[in-house]
């Protein structure tokens, strides 16, 4: 049996549905898998009706992300300021996303992928509703109500973690900008169109810290678990699991902030902003 091949029965066993909407976060480190056979496994799985989503973020553009300030950390000003200078504006069609793994860079590359304009949180999609999924998606919401995860939430999509834990689980984002109390604001900055063209805007605090713990305290009905080279493998309905962690995540950060957990964690800055 070829990996590809166990790979196809691995997920079929799980339960993707045939012409429904998945979205996949994958590591294929150690699969002896390209993303080009994974791509084709999943895509098989779909049917020509089916659509494949995947997050296709950019912190690379951006001086208020993590990525940034380990990308400068030891520079001196003036070598900060020339990289900063430097720094290449997001391109819907043609800036890449590196640190959101090999699929997800394969799939953006795909002819007929369609890719959502947010310039820091963008998502890539192939298949029939990937535009109606990922149009309009507001420049100032990285992944609350006016984005792709709000309209695959609606549409009741299936998430893949292939061989990756809770603690990159995207759609949990968006039971963060449901959860009671709201998180706070903070600004964003990034660099769009052109060389020095800096914009910044106001959102959501994104803490994604406590997704491994808030992962584990679910009920195990939610989903159904497999193992693919040695890692775990889960899918699981986004509607209910979102719902899940909105409740819970209210209920746990709200424990965290009476035992005095900093606001944000130390997560409070997303990866991709």
């Amino acid at each position: 049996m070829t990996d590809s091949t166990r790979l196809h029965r691995t997920l079929q066993e799980l339960g993707i549905h045939r012409s429904g909407i998945l979205m996949v976060h994958a590591s294929l480190s150690g699969t002896g898998l390209s993303p080009a056979a994974v791509s084709s496994v999943l895509r098989d799985l779909l049917g020509p009706e089916g659509t494949l989503v995947v997050p296709a973020f950019t912190p690379e553009n951006s001086d208020t992300s993590p990525a940034y300030r380990n990308l400068t950390r030891g520079m001196t000003e003036r070598e900060r300021a020339e990289f900063h200078r430097s720094m290449q504006p997001f391109e819907e069609g043609a800036t890449p996303c590196p640190t959101m793994g090999a699929l997800a860079e394969h799939i953006r590359t795909t002819p007929g992928a369609v890719r959502s304009a947010h310039p820091q949180t963008s998502f890539a999609a192939i298949g029939p509703r990937a535009a109606e999924l990922l149009d309009d998606h507001d420049p100032h919401c990285h992944l609350g109500e006016r984005s792709p995860l709000a309209r695959l939430y609606s549409a009741d999509a299936q998430v893949l973690l292939l061989r990756v834990g809770f603690a990159a689980c995207t759609a949990f984002h968006l039971a963060e900008y449901r959860m009671i109390p709201p998180p706070p604001l903070r600004t964003y900055r990034c660099v769009v169109g052109r060389k020095g063209n800096w914009i910044s805007y106001e959102d959501a605090v994104l803490d994604d810290s406590d997704f491994p713990e808030l992962g584990a305290r679910l009920p195990r009905v939610l989903f159904s678990e497999a193992e693919f080279a040695g890692r775990e493998v889960r899918l699981f309905s986004m509607r209910d699991t979102v719902d899940a962690v909105r409740v819970e995540m209210s209920r746990y950060r709200q424990s965290m902030r009476s035992h005095e957990r900093p606001v944000g964690g130390s997560g409070a800055d997303p990866s991709p902003a």
